[in-house]
């Protein structure tokens, strides 16, 4: 592992135990179990996730601890947005029977936000220039959105109004 930049009141020991602890987490929720025959890794989340409806909770209780925890590295707002993103991502798209169970096999969560604490341990300016690139992606895909939802609305008042009038 190359050098992490800690910065934070509390001993670098303690930090470093922490994230250790929280790649372990990660990793047994994300990836703890290979597929046969396949590069494929799964963790107890696609096991958990066939609960309907409490086995999202419960991966999603997961997720909040585990930013919880990163939040006390006092890494930049921009990096707890993306895995806020992640979780949020995580969790809607996961909710979806059947469908997020599979998503939930490639998207793993919690694995990319241990990373990204990682990647900004490692390299903390590097990772505030990725943390603009994603501000602006994440800006452009609302402007879309509500370009697409304005769209819509139109074309939904244009038909209720041709409706009306027939």
């Amino acid at each position: 592992m190359s050098k992490l930049i800690i910065n934070s009141s509390t001993p670098p020991e303690a930090q470093l135990l922490k994230l250790a602890r929280l790649r372990t987490v990660s990793d047994l929720w994300d990836r703890a179990f290979g597929i046969p025959g396949t590069k494929w890794r799964v963790g107890l989340e696609s096991l958990v996730g066939l609960l309907p409806v409490g086995g999202d909770v419960v991966g999603l209780g997961i997720s909040i601890y585990i930013l919880w925890q990163v939040v006390q590295f006092n890494l930049p707002k921009t990096i707890l947005l993306r895995m806020v993103f992640n979780i949020a991502i995580d969790a809607l798209v996961g909710a979806v029977p059947i469908l997020g169970d599979f998503f939930d096999m490639g998207w793993k969560a919690n694995t990319k936000n241990v990373t990204l604490l990682e990647a900004h341990l490692r390299a903390p300016t590097q990772s505030r220039s990725a943390d603009q690139r994603f501000l602006w992606l994440l800006f452009g895909g609302l402007v879309m959105a509500v370009i697409a939802l304005s769209v819509i609305a139109v074309v939904v008042l244009a038909f209720v109004v041709k409706a009306l009038s027939s």
